[in-house]
């Protein structure tokens, strides 16, 4: 038998995707950021980073040897325990043009960002430690298996058929059920709908948006492991994805209440890029615009629906990455096409209902196994480690609570006051205070 012959432009294009998924992190953490409060902001931002940081390393010593190393259909062995055997050699079970090495560190990318997104159901409330240790024992007990299911050898929704391209089910599913699940766990913030809680910051959304729609080509197209037509395909269909949600959102926006914000624009941009990562590489750019325009409707019927409620998922993680990843994977079952990807399926409308049946069935075992196993997780670790900052330390802003750091300083109104002005509060100062604060000013 020949040995894998390494590609030299496939491989330059996976180091480039490696490098525009890690870039997807700071998009989100701007993202996100943006959306809190300013004396969530840090808190916010830094979620994203550690759990980068905490899974990288977990993937190295345990996790991808958990996700694609050798064994049952539910999960993988140790035999890439600490990367033992990940060289530079190809392997041919999942890139025989591509370094070994290369394929697992593009995957530890998926790894990371799946935790830094469930971390948006939980702001202002969470201690760092708990989310950071929650993240790790998360990613080893949730993540890896479903990536063995989806994607491993040998995985037992692959070896039925799922279509999952990039991680509609195995990343966005997955985070957007954790993030209800914690959400619930966790219960609300203490002012929760009682206290008007806006986005500090629309140019960070607006950033962020535009730095994760960058990074997604990445994320999509880089999954085809190649530098090829399916590659190509898959940017296309994200970009027009993302477009058709982003219009789509801001006609609802505009039907609703006669104006289409930033952060409408921003969040529908997002849930159109979730709803076309399953199916990115086995669709038509024509059915991706049709995913995006039928995925923003109902992420935005949820979004809107879950404030009115007693739930608390401050950043509506569910409804943008687990509603739109839910609706992704489905409608791959509808729109795959052979002709564009003859290693896919075809779908619904090419004469193949059963692939619709299928996907579904990948949506509730990934529904069940990540809120089962997460509110299992959640329910062990408050048992060792307080989940919630305290009541106290909610007030004073967790920034300053967990980290001792504030976001801004030096020139707000708080500084000249000594007290914290939100965003929306009045900002005119009494005589007392003007008095007061020319007096500490000196």
């Amino acid at each position: 038998m020949q040995a894998p012959t390494i590609s030299s432009g496939d491989t330059a294009w996976v180091l480039i995707s490696t490098a525009l998924v890690l870039f997807m992190v700071p998009g989100l953490a701007f993202f996100y950021g943006g959306l809190v409060r300013s004396k969530s902001a840090l808190n916010t931002m830094l979620m994203s980073l550690g759990a980068l940081a905490i899974v990288t390393v977990q993937w190295v010593l345990v996790g991808y040897s958990l996700a694609f190393g050798p064994g049952s259909t539910w999960i993988g062995g140790l035999s890439f325990f600490g990367f033992q055997g990940v060289t530079a050699t190809p392997n041919p079970t999942y890139a025989a043009a591509l370094p070994h090495l290369l394929f697992a560190a593009f995957q530890a990318m998926f790894a990371g960002i799946t935790v830094a997104l469930f971390s948006g159901a939980i702001i202002d409330r969470m201690r760092f430690v708990a989310y950071l240790a929650f993240g790790l024992i998360w990613t080893t007990l949730v993540y890896d298996p479903l990536a063995h299911w989806v994607w491993g050898d040998g995985g037992w929704l692959r070896t039925l058929g799922a279509l999952d391209f990039a991680g509609g089910t195995v990343v966005h599913i997955s985070a957007g059920v954790t993030a209800l699940v914690l959400a619930k766990v966790l219960g609300p913030r203490r002012d929760f709908r009682r206290v008007p809680t806006v986005p500090h910051n629309v140019p960070f959304v607006l950033l962020g948006a535009g730095m994760l729609w960058f990074g997604w080509f990445g994320f999509n197209a880089g999954s085809a492991l190649a530098a090829d037509g399916i590659a190509a395909n898959a940017l296309v269909t994200t970009h027009a994805a993302a477009a058709a949600s982003l219009l789509t959102w801001s006609l609802l926006e505009l039907y609703k209440s006669g104006r289409a914000t930033a952060v409408g624009v921003a969040t529908g941009a997002v849930v159109g890029l979730v709803a076309i990562t399953p199916a990115a590489g086995f669709v038509t750019p024509m059915s991706a615009l049709a995913i995006g325009f039928l995925a923003a409707p109902v992420s935005f019927f949820v979004l809107h629906y879950r404030a009115k409620t007693s739930l608390d998922d401050t950043l509506d993680v569910f409804a943008c990455h687990g509603v739109a990843g839910i609706m992704g994977a489905v409608l791959t079952g509808v729109f795959a096409s052979k002709d564009v990807n003859p290693i896919g399926a075809d779908g619904l409308l090419r004469g193949n209902p059963t692939l619709v049946g299928i996907q579904l069935l990948a949506v509730v075992a990934t529904v069940a196994f990540a809120g089962t196993a997460s509110f299992g997780i959640l329910s062990a670790l408050k048992l060792v480690v307080p989940l919630r900052i305290r009541v106290d330390a909610e007030v004073q802003g967790i920034d300053l609570a967990e980290h001792g750091e504030e976001a801004y300083h030096g020139s707000d109104l708080s500084d000249l006051t000594g007290r914290r002005t939100a965003l929306g509060d009045a900002v005119v100062l009494s005589a007392s205070e003007m008095r007061g604060a020319a007096v500490r000013r000196g």
